[in-house]
């Protein structure tokens, strides 16, 4: 079992704190960790677009399919990341929850935690997982993660709250074997203000394919004559055909209309806006086509709202380390 010492400032250890983050997808969970020089030892990844995306920008291919590798086979590692898939819960899915297979691979994740016992674990879902069969979905989830050992915080969070343009609500849990460490964790950051200028580019440097055609322009105009237009701003139609202008995104989605996001309501987002919209650093190489990142970037997570999270986590753990060197004298 790792050790409760493991938290100590990652970036000056000979062994930083070991992390897994089963259901990988594009890695927006695992950024903020590399940055804290934790060291990364195992991900899985079922989506074959996703798997070259994660490759192209971390360097290691995911393990495929996460109910066909065993816990064991998984190496040892001092906290769990998943964002598990989400589908059965949102509000565009079915809401079938546990019914759904998709919705069964929180078991996936208590298999893994049952065997390795990692001394915290990080999970992100969709906010309509709290109401969920009035609740019970969650109640059976945290029941869970209690019975193993874990003492878990959650809370519902925005990542219009941490400098994203984006109107995206998570449910983010946290974990932690330690009792005084997850008192000490708190979810009450300070908001930081989102600014949509610095995740648009400029009209020239963006594909001709994805501007809209004159129908579509002519649509939009029709349905915003008695709407205050401001710029920059992102029009989004929902599925009633109503149109809002506003100065952030609505919540990006694998399955929606290829039109219900508009950049000044005459384009649609590019590949790089939409890295931007979920925090990603321009860094953050692109691999894979448009269509594929329309999907990655609905699937995602805010990569700015986990790193709040995962310094909070680290800042908790490293003062629980330092306070038992100090015990120690």
């Amino acid at each position: 079992m790792p050790s409760n010492n493991c938290f100590e400032d990652a970036n000056q250890q000979a062994t930083p704190p070991r992390f897994i983050d089963p259901f990988a997808g594009i890695g927006g969970i695992r950024l903020p960790f590399d940055e804290l020089g934790y060291q990364h030892v195992f991900s899985s990844e079922i989506n074959a677009a996703a798997c070259k995306t994660y490759q192209a920008n971390f360097g290691d291919r995911p393990h495929g399919d996460i109910t066909k590798i065993h816990a064991q086979d998984i190496p040892a590692h001092d906290l769990l990341l998943a964002g598990f898939p989400c589908q059965a819960f949102s509000i565009m899915g079915k809401k079938m929850g546990f019914a759904d297979t998709r919705g069964t691979m929180f078991f996936e994740i208590e298999r893994i935690l049952k065997h390795h016992k990692p001394q915290a674990m990080l999970l992100e879902n969709v906010k309509q997982l709290v109401t969920h069969d009035k609740g019970r979905t969650l109640a059976v989830i945290l029941q869970s993660l209690n019975s193993i050992g874990y003492f878990v915080k959650w809370k519902v969070l925005n990542a219009l709250n941490f400098g994203l343009p984006q109107k995206r609500e998570r449910i983010v849990m946290v974990g932690f074997l330690d009792e005084s460490i997850a008192n000490a964790f708190s979810f009450d950051f300070n908001t930081v203000d989102y600014d949509l200028t610095k995740v648009l580019e400029k009209d020239t440097d963006v594909d001709s394919k994805l501007f809209a055609s004159k129908r579509i322009l002519e649509k939009r105009k029709e349905r915003t004559l008695n709407k205050k237009i401001v710029y920059p701003s992102i029009w989004h139609e929902n599925k009633a055909g109503n149109i809002s202008v506003l100065e952030y995104a609505c919540a990006l989605r694998t399955g929606a209309s290829y039109n219900y996001l508009l950049v000044n309501g005459y384009r649609r987002p590019s590949s790089r806006e939409l890295l931007r919209l979920q925090g990603f650093p321009d860094t953050y190489k692109i691999a894979v086509s448009h269509a594929d990142i329309r999907k990655q970037t609905g699937n995602s997570v805010p990569v700015s709202m986990m790193r709040a999270v995962a310094q909070r986590m680290h800042h908790v753990m490293q003062a629980k380390k330092m306070a038992e060197e100090l015990t120690r004298g």
